[in-house]
């Protein structure tokens, strides 16, 4: 009589001890002096005392995400070289959002089997993506589940750990009517806004080899890595500029993240025409056929970052800026008093939107 194995059952007990040990060198990229344990072990242990120490009252920031279906695009397209990317941004920037500064990141990837060559590709770009903003690696988990997922499904989800000055949170309760409203560009959808594209990309039997403009093919462009934000936040925060509320554009576009930052009784007038739609945006809209409500409620529409400051601040903020290579600020709107959250003149109209 032949035994049974869990192998057999479709867990490899020994594919997974080797993909551990080969995404080490990746993920000890981001260790630092804080980092007081070795990958493989059960917990990651961080030494906070430092931080103890520079704030005069340090509270932890916290956050949970994923890349959405943008997984499902990267599968299909066999690239997961920027998935990692994809997710620390999507994760540090939902914290940045109340100034703060992300200091671990722990990493979840679940599938049907387990891929070592696509799986330490995402590891990597994450590992690059990390230590670029010293953010320490201090764990992850790899499942493989079969019946749970399709073959060759992934799954990945990011949890990352901030730390902030506790009466210095960016939240918003400053803003007034006159401030200026400011948006720093995105790179195409980042992770949001996916569901939707693939429906248009299946509905309309689109070739993803279909270029979008001079530069870009519909996959390049779909795939392009979300932004981090931290390289233009940082040093504002650094120079002592007052940002009175920033807000992350993802799932519910411009029309439903803004709100969460303003008080009561006002809301922002944005002018379209300050900032350009990117040839993606124009390319899905223009295919999907998609109303100005669908389109800036599920899109990012170009903008992937929005800050609200004093006019006294704004020569400041984009002297600081200017030059930085991750993305482009645009003053694209003021604060005022409505009962109508955002109000946006000028919504995209382009030719495309009649095909």
């Amino acid at each position: 009589m032949s035994e049974t194995s869990y192998k057999q059952a479709g867990v490899d007990i020994e594919a997974g001890d080797q993909f551990v040990q080969g995404i080490k060198k990746d993920v000890h990229q981001t260790h630092n002096a804080h980092v007081l344990n070795q990958l493989g072990g059960f917990a990651g242990v961080f030494d906070i005392a430092r931080f103890c120490k520079d704030y005069d009252h340090p509270v932890l920031v916290q956050s949970i995400d994923g890349v959405g279906t943008k997984v499902m695009l990267a599968n299909q397209c066999k690239q997961f070289d920027t998935l990692g990317e994809d997710l620390l941004s999507a994760c540090m920037n939902d914290i940045l959002v109340m100034g703060a500064r992300a200091i671990t990141m722990m990493d979840y990837v679940a599938n049907d089997v387990l891929n070592i060559d696509h799986i330490s590709a995402f590891v990597a770009s994450l590992a690059r993506a990390c230590a670029r903003f010293d953010v320490a690696i201090v764990g992850g988990e790899t499942a493989e589940m079969p019946g749970t997922y399709q073959s060759g499904e992934i799954d990945i989800v990011g949890v990352i750990t901030g730390v902030m000055e506790k009466d210095k949170a960016i939240n918003g309760s400053g803003i007034a009517q006159g401030d200026v409203v400011l948006g720093l560009s995105s790179s195409g959808l980042h992770t949001n806004g996916y569901s939707l594209a693939r429906h248009i990309i299946k509905n309309k039997n689109l070739n993803l080899s279909a270029p979008i403009s001079q530069e870009q093919n519909l996959q390049e462009a779909l795939l392009a890595p979300h932004i981090n934000y931290a390289s233009a936040v940082y040093p504002l925060l650094d120079a002592g500029v007052e940002i009175k509320g920033m807000a992350h554009i993802t799932g519910g576009g411009l029309l439903e993240n803004i709100p969460r930052i303003l008080p009561t009784g006002l809301g922002v007038h944005l002018d379209q025409k300050a900032w350009p739609v990117l040839p993606i945006f124009d390319f899905l809209c223009g295919h999907g056929s998609l109303s100005f409500q669908e389109a800036y409620r599920t899109f990012n529409m170009g903008i992937g970052w929005i800050m609200v400051v004093d006019p006294s601040q704004l020569a400041q903020v984009e002297s600081i800026l200017k030059g930085l290579c991750d993305t482009t600020v645009y003053e694209i709107g003021a604060v005022v008093q409505s009962s109508e959250a955002v109000i946006i003149d000028h919504p995209y109209q382009g030719a495309s939107y009649a095909r």
